[in-house]
């Protein structure tokens, strides 16, 4: 007999949105979880993936807005989005308490996503059911 409970997922993202297919699959992937009854708890950007995370990607009109389409999917299902902090800062990636505390002169963090240790992806591991990696290609 097959158990026909609900899972629940961390969702880890490494690949940047129009380098590879990562985040669109992720999100085509997130949806469908939903739509089928199971949960996502957390989205996690790690590497290149915390490009995902930025306010200021601007791709042609003719394309979809990745970062766009997933702030929109996490605000909508009330789904915590965290862009690794070392990552992040590497990739020129930060909100508003690491641009004071780097006295940088812009802070460029898409809403609802905040940035945190890995500690939040181990928390997202120990409490999901399941954690799903969506790479980029190298």
């Amino acid at each position: 007999m097959q158990d026909s409970s609900p899972l629940s997922f961390t969702i880890v993202i490494t690949g940047a949105p129009y380098s590879c297919q990562a985040p669109q699959s992720a999100l085509s992937f997130a949806q469908a979880a939903l739509r089928a009854g199971h949960r996502i708890d957390r989205v996690f950007l790690y590497g290149d993936g915390v490009h995902l995370a930025s306010a200021l990607a601007s791709p042609p009109s003719d394309e979809p807005h990745w970062p766009r389409e997933w702030s929109a999917f996490l605000n909508e299902h009330d789904i915590p989005g965290v862009a690794c902090i070392a990552s992040a800062l590497r990739r020129g990636l930060v909100d508003e308490g690491e641009q004071k505390r780097f006295e940088l002169p812009a802070s460029n963090l898409l809403p609802p996503f905040t940035i945190a240790g890995l500690g939040e992806w181990v928390e997202g591991r120990m409490m999901s059911s399941r954690t799903v990696y969506f790479h980029g290609s190298d």
